[in-house]
């Protein structure tokens, strides 16, 4: 019998290579066809990947400790007994069942009994402050421009649809009409008569239609200097008379600061006018759904299965709901992340391996900093400051030093949407609390188990969860070129954020200012409008294009980060001779490359593709796969091009970093 994909290996294989292909023609196909032929998207997934393979790996493990925890006869420690609840609720599907919108009569009561402007700012802040979505989106954060306190920031939002695209554009048609019918039948599951959910749900589209076209563009919110704007409490006040700040600031004790920061000014201007008594029951409307929304997938089985019809199934084509067991996972990484991934650090992530870790970071920030101190194209005064904000990068590795303490949260094992709320309620208080304070530098935006990584602008950490430090990504049973073309590369583009189209403009205490000379910020962009205009004509389906000023800094985090660990590599091997060595018939140079490639193999749904190309800043793997590497000149030794290709004379070598 043949393997399932969750029993197969996922480390890097040459098995996964379509010998068939020539590699100088098409080096991704060659790189990772087999998988993609043996690994077709599953049914409850909507793209199958890399990060998919380890993800799910990374849930089997953490549902042992969930259920060790959860039947455990010895007296547990407070991170087990926690997990062990939520988990549990929210496995209890006949208890979900029976209780069916029993957890949303407090909230919904509150929204119904709205009489004016004034209570509904009011019970839009009760709502925020239990994690409701909702007119726009508040957020805690450091200051941009005084990066050791935190600051309140006021943004656009409101919108249940994946961006303002899927409102404005006439691809989206028919999306917008099947969300409608959604929020009618949610409507209707709720106790609503069939007309005035239809009439219920058509408001609700109208009113986010409004809100979207007031929106800014994805691409325009990428830029940091032009969404921020610090307002006094008097100057928000007066910008804005007719929505009742005070009443929303007192309500979540958010004023302690004295000034509040606005990404898009002109999208509260339009807001504000919205606000008017006569659109009352709109927004009390709105509301509701809102409420609705937000709980849908911790409710009874109609709401659950509703909820996964329009979100699931009609925006990302997934044909069928994730097994409970891996939901009730993920949603406890995602409300008590912290006490679920310090047992997953204790039992899964060795110290050789943070040790390994280490030595691959220590590599790759070696090479970065001798890159800065030669680059041709930068100034000597630019390069002393860019030099002394990379001298403050702090890496962090495997997960935090110290684990957040859920234990004032109420958990139950017969509550699971409570549990849900009570433990968003306690994150957002928790930030809220936080206002005008100093910055936590120690404090992680991704629990242990996440299979990702991040940059850090503002504290310049570099962060590598442990649920990303192992195969694919990370393999201590590998050789050193299959590491450093995986992980290593992506340390690389962690490190080339801090200094891409965006994180350039972060100085050495992690503010945004204005730390380039002009001659400098000229020869960055003239490069940076390469790589845009390289990567916007990339196709990924007819008439589809990638949005190359949108991918921007993780293209070029991309292209950074493979130069760098190759170089890394190269170093490696002329330390430490006796590690070159050909392995499998590949050359490290070769197994370099066909480790970044494979570190990208996928397979996807067109609505997930065109979902993705609407909101990802990151291109698709298909193209993160290759298109890097055209950017490395060993590539084309290694694999050189059949005649009529792209080869090292026809692609645009950019060296930024």
């Amino acid at each position: 019998m043949a393997a399932s994909q969750d029993d197969r290996p996922i480390g890097f294989s040459v098995d996964y290579l379509d010998r068939s292909v020539d590699p100088g023609r098409d080096f991704y196909e060659f790189a990772t066809g087999n998988w993609r032929r043996s690994n077709p998207v599953p049914l409850d997934q909507s793209l199958w990947s890399t990060f998919s393979e380890l993800r799910r790996r990374n849930r089997r493990q953490l549902r042992s400790i969930a259920e060790g925890a959860m039947e455990s006869s010895v007296s547990p420690s407070n991170e087990a007994r926690e997990v062990g609840t939520f988990y549990a609720a929210a496995l209890d599907r006949a208890r979900r069942d029976e209780r069916a919108f029993g957890p949303l009569s407090g909230p919904l009561a509150r929204v119904d009994g709205i009489s004016n402007t004034n209570e509904l700012m009011s019970v839009l802040a009760e709502l925020h402050d239990t994690g409701v979505a909702g007119m726009f989106a508040p957020a805690v954060d450091s200051d941009l421009k005084h990066s050791s306190t935190y600051a309140f920031y006021l943004y656009q939002g409101g919108l249940s649809l994946p961006d303002r695209e899927y409102y404005i554009a006439d691809s989206f048609t028919k999306t917008r009409a099947e969300f409608e019918r959604h929020v009618a039948r949610m409507f209707a599951l709720s106790g609503e008569g069939a007309a005035e959910a239809q009439r219920d749900a058509a408001t609700v589209l109208a009113l986010e239609d409004q809100l979207a076209r007031a929106s800014r563009s994805r691409t325009d919110l990428r830029d940091v200097e032009k969404n921020y704007h610090r307002f006094s409490l008097d100057e928000l006040l007066s910008r804005y008379p007719s929505v009742p700040w005070s009443r929303y600031l007192d309500a979540r004790k958010a004023g302690i600061a004295g000034y509040v920061v606005v990404g898009q000014p002109e999208y509260f201007e339009a807001l504000e006018k919205l606000l008017a008594p006569e659109r009352l029951t709109d927004w009390k409307t709105y509301l509701r759904w809102n409420v609705l929304h937000r709980a849908a997938p911790t409710l009874h089985t109609a709401a659950d299965q509703e909820d996964f019809a329009f979100f699931h199934r009609t925006l990302l084509g997934q044909s069928e709901p994730e097994p409970d067991w891996e939901r009730a996972i993920a949603a406890t990484d995602e409300c008590i992340g912290e006490a679920l991934g310090r047992l997953y650090i204790e039992r899964y992530f060795p110290p050789e391996a943070r040790h390994r870790m280490e030595v691959l970071v220590a590599d790759l920030m070696a090479v970065f900093r001798d890159r800065l101190t030669r680059l041709d194209w930068m100034t000597e005064e630019t390069r002393t400051r860019a030099l002394a904000k990379f001298a403050r990068f702090s890496p962090m590795i495997g997960s935090p030093t110290r684990f957040r303490d859920y234990s004032s949260v109420l958990l139950r094992r017969d509550e699971y949407a409570l549990n849900c709320l009570r433990a968003r309620s306690f994150e957002v208080r928790r930030q809220m609390e936080r206002i005008g304070g100093p910055v936590d530098r120690e404090e992680w935006l991704m629990t242990p188990p996440t299979v990702d990584a991040y940059h850090e602008p503002q504290q310049l950490h570099i962060v590598f969860p442990a649920g990303i430090l192992q195969p694919p990504f990370f393999d201590v049973a590998q050789d050193d070129a299959v590491n450093y073309g995986s992980i290593g590369a992506v340390i690389g583009h962690e490190i080339t954020h801090g200094f891409d189209d965006q994180g350039r403009k972060f100085d050495a205490d992690g503010n945004v200012s204005d730390w380039w000379s002009e001659t400098d910020a000229r020869e960055f962009e003239l490069r940076a409008a390469e790589v845009e205009k390289e990567y916007s004509e990339l196709e990924v389906l007819p008439g589809l294009r990638v949005n190359g000023k949108l991918t921007l800094g993780e293209n070029i985090a991309d292209i950074g980060g493979v130069s760098i660990a190759f170089e890394a590599l190269e170093r490696r091997l002329a330390a430490e001779p006796s590690h070159r060595r050909t392995v499998d018939g590949f050359s490290p140079e070769q197994r370099f490359c066909l480790s970044w490639a494979q570190s990208w193999r996928a397979n996807w749904r067109e609505e997930e593709i065109r979902r993705r190309i609407t909101i990802d800043p990151h291109a698709p793997a298909m193209f993160r796969g290759v298109v890097p590497l055209l950017h490395l000149p060993a590539f084309f030794e290694a694999f050189p091009q059949t005649a009529g290709t792209r080869s090292s004379a026809t692609v645009p070598q950019v060296r930024i970093w």
